[in-house]
């Protein structure tokens, strides 16, 4: 079963010497994932989708995030790149669960 979902959120900057960047899945959407999908679910608690931001489609996994509740969606440096985003903007993507 795969569902699609187009969302929009801010990019934010992980706190620490890495400086991973990460999307917030809305809470609302992330109960819904989590009920969907949950059972599915890989080390950590990933979920693997394919995401789209622009014209980038990549591979990748959603973690779950017990601070906000939801998922968080990592970011990666060629994305941001490629795709003119900058720490704080607030995207638009589609998420394609796996």
């Amino acid at each position: 079963m795969t569902t699609t979902y187009t969302l929009r959120s801010k990019v934010w900057v992980y706190p620490g010497m890495a400086a991973w960047r990460f999307i917030g899945i809305p809470k609302a959407r992330g109960t819904e994932i989590k009920k969907k999908f949950g059972a599915h679910a890989r080390g950590w608690g990933s979920l693997p989708v394919s995401v789209t931001i622009g014209k980038t489609t990549w591979n990748t996994s959603i973690f779950p995030d017990k601070k906000s509740g939801s998922y968080l969606l990592p970011l990666k440096a060629k994305v941001r790149k490629v795709e003119d985003i900058r720490d704080n903007s607030v995207v638009t993507y589609t998420l394609r669960l796996r």
